[in-house]
């Protein structure tokens, strides 16, 4: 038999513990040892603002959800139903059904372009009106003054005192306004 990939459904948060459980279980077992070939858990990096400071974030894009390669033989099956923390394979009933080619693709692509993923375009516009959402100037109202690409900043003239000052931001410090005509 030919290995395919198999999505099992987990208990929210035991992803990962499924997935050591099962890689060391089938490095130990000899009756399900070859079976397995690779155990992954769907994550992607996350640039976010916190406390005005960018963190990279790893978070799953499919909670819940692990995906096996695995030949799939009664003993494969029994093993994986009996991880602790799984809940059952994705399937109609009780029958795993394997992902489609172009399904393991797109899953696993989306994991390699997260690991690969090089800033994004800044979405603003010179003239942009933007509201400040992290930082001192939190809550700020102003209008998008330069654009810095590399670095992902941009500078926003805000209303201070009545006075136009300029503020240089990240990208994510900021959200769109909406133009009301």
């Amino acid at each position: 038999m030919d290995k395919r990939w198999y999505v099992i459904h987990t208990y929210s948060g035991h992803e990962n513990k499924v997935k050591h459980y099962i890689e060391n279980a089938a490095s130990n077992d000899p009756s399900v040892s070859g079976k397995v070939a690779q155990v992954v858990v769907p994550t992607e990096e996350v640039v976010e603002m916190k406390d005005g400071r960018k963190t990279t974030v790893t978070r799953k894009f499919l909670p819940s959800y692990v995906l096996v390669e695995m030949e799939m033989t009664k003993e494969a099956l029994h093993f994986i139903t009996n991880v602790p923390g799984v809940t059952n394979f994705v399937g109609p009933g009780k029958k795993p059904v394997p992902l489609r080619d172009e399904e393991v693709e797109r899953i696993l692509g989306q994991i390699d372009r997260g690991k690969t993923r090089h800033e994004e375009t800044v979405p603003y516009r010179v003239g942009d009106r933007v509201k400040v959402i992290d930082g001192p100037f939190s809550e700020f109202l102003g209008t998008v003054d330069d654009i810095n690409p590399e670095k992902s900043k941009i500078k926003v003239m805000v209303s201070i005192f009545g006075r136009n000052t300029p503020v240089e931001l990240d990208v994510l410090q900021v959200e769109s306004v909406e133009q009301k005509e």
